[in-house]
C-alpha cells in the first residue's frame, strides 16, 4: 500500500480544479499564423463556432468582447450551460436509411415557416462587433430562412432593422417591462406597426445581473438600480394591450412552464440568459429535461424553445431530444457579426451542416421523430470539453 503521502502526490492534480475553458482546443490558433490582436482572421478559417468566439476575442477591443462575453458572479452558469451537453449520451442506432433527413430540417415556430430548428436569439448592441450593427443578423437570416428575434436594445432601432428584411421574412421582437405602461403601450404598437410577428417577454431580470467582468468596463454599477415586476398580473394585462402572440424567456423550473400553460401563454422559452443573471441558474438542458420527467405532457400543450451554450449540432439535438422545438444562440452568433452578413451566414451554415450531420450518424431519418428514446435520460457523471 502506498504511503498516505505518495498516495495524496498522486491525487493532488486529480483533486485540482478544472481549468476554465472559454472555448475547446479547435487548433485555429495553429493554422492562422501569427495574428497581433487587432487583426481578423480569415472567414475561411473559421470551421466551428467556437472559432468566432477566438476570433472576437482577438479582433475586438476588451471593452467590446467583454459586453458579449461577460456573465453573472463566478460565470458558473456561464460554464455550466457549455460543459452541461457533455453529460448526456446519444443512443445511435445504425442501419438506418437517412437519405432524406436534409428534408425533415425544416420547422414552424408559432404556424411561421423556417428552413432549420434553430434561430439568432436576442442579443444586444450589435454594434459593438461591427458598424452595420444588426444588419448582418437580420440580412443573413433572411438569406438563410431562419428566425431573427431582435433585441429591444439593439443598436438599429426596429424601424432600421425591419427595413432589412428579405420579402416574407419573419421576424420576433423581445421585449422588456417599461417604467409605465404607457410606454409599453407605445413600444408595443411599434413592435406591431413594422410587422414583427411575436413578442418575447424577458421574465427574468427583475434586476441587473451581478455581471463582474463587466463592471470593470462601466456597463453596470454596483448598486442595484431597481427592480422590474414582471407578475402574471402584468402578464395579463399585456396579454390584453397587443394581439400578438407573447412568448415568455427565461423559464427555469417546471411550476412556471406549467403556470405558462395554465394561463395560456402562447409559448415558453428555456433560458437562464446565458448565464448574465444569476450564478449557478440552472441550464436550458437541464430544465428541458426536469420537464421531461415531472411534467411532459407541457412540450405537448405548448410549444417550448431553449437556449444556452449551444456550439454544436449535437447540442440542439439533445435540447430536441426532450421535446424542444427550436433552439436559440445568441453570442456566437454576435461573435460571428464581427465578419458582417457573410460571417452570420456562414456561422448559420457550419451549424446547419453539423446538425445533419450529427443527426445521421444518430441514425435519424427524420429530425422530427428524435424523442428521449435517443438519449440517455439519466445524466452521467463525465464532463467532457465543451
Amino acid at each position: 500500500m502506498l504511503p498516505l503521502v505518495i498516495l495524496a502526490t498522486f491525487l493532488k492534480p486529480a483533486l485540482a480544479a478544472r481549468a476554465f475553458l472559454n472555448e475547446p482546443d479547435t487548433g485555429i490558433d495553429r493554422t492562422v499564423g501569427d495574428i497581433g490582436v487587432g487583426i481578423l482572421p480569415d472567414l475561411t478559417d473559421m470551421v466551428s463556432l467556437p472559432d468566432f468566439d477566438f476570433a472576437a476575442r482577438n479582433y475586438l477591443p476588451a471593452l467590446n468582447y467583454t459586453y458579449y462575453r461577460q456573465a453573472a458572479g463566478g460565470e458558473g452558469s456561464y460554464r455550466n450551460n457549455l460543459e452541461i451537453f457533455g453529460n448526456y449520451r446519444f443512443l445511435p442506432r445504425q442501419m438506418q436509411d437517412v437519405t432524406a433527413l436534409n428534408s425533415t430540417l425544416p420547422t414552424t415556430i408559432l404556424g411561421y415557416n423556417f428552413s432549420l430548428p434553430f434561430f439568432i436569439a436576442p442579443a444586444s448592441r450589435a454594434a459593438y462587433g461591427h458598424p452595420k450593427a444588426e444588419a448582418g443578423l437580420v440580412e443573413a437570416a433572411g438569406r438563410e430562412g431562419i428566425l431573427y428575434a431582435r433585441s429591444q436594445f439593439a443598436t438599429l432601432s426596429i424601424n432600421e432593422v425591419h427595413a432589412l428584411k428579405a420579402p416574407g421574412q419573419v421576424l420576433f421582437q423581445q421585449f422588456y417591462r417599461a417604467p409605465t405602461l404607457e410606454e409599453d403601450q407605445a413600444n408595443l404598437d411599434s413592435i406591431a406597426a413594422v410587422g414583427a410577428k411575436a413578442v418575447i417577454l424577458t421574465v427574468d431580470t427583475n434586476s441587473y445581473g451581478s455581471r463582474q467582468r463587466g463592471l470593470r468596463y462601466g456597463f453596470d454599477r454596483t448598486e442595484n438600480r431597481g427592480y422590474r415586476n414582471v407578475t402574471w398580473e402584468y402578464y395579463h394585462t399585456l396579454r390584453n394591450m397587443t394581439s400578438l402572440p407573447i412568448v415568455l424567456k427565461g423559464i427555469q423550473n417546471v411550476r412556471d412552464a406549467q403556470a405558462a400553460v395554465d394561463n395560456g401563454v402562447a409559448a415558453i422559452y428555456l433560458s437562464n440568459h446565458g448565464g448574465r443573471q444569476l450564478e449557478t441558474s440552472p441550464s436550458a438542458l437541464e430544465v428541458a429535461h426536469d420537464i421531461y420527467v415531472n411534467a411532459p405532457d407541457i412540450y405537448k400543450q405548448i410549444e417550448v424553445y431553449a437556449d444556452g451554450g449551444v456550439r454544436y449540432g449535437s447540442d440542439i439535438l439533445k435540447l430536441m431530444a426532450f421535446g424542444v422545438r427550436a433552439v436559440g444562440l445568441a453570442r456566437p452568433f454576435m461573435y460571428a457579426n464581427i465578419y458582417g452578413v457573410e460571417g452570420v451566414q456562414r456561422a448559420i451554415q457550419l451549424l446547419r451542416n453539423e446538425l445533419s450531420r450529427d443527426a445521421s450518424n444518430l441514425g435519424l431519418a427524420d429530425i422530427k421523430a428524435l424523442n428521449t428514446s435517443w438519449i440517455q435520460t439519466t445524466r452521467s457523471s463525465w464532463v467532457g470539453f465543451i
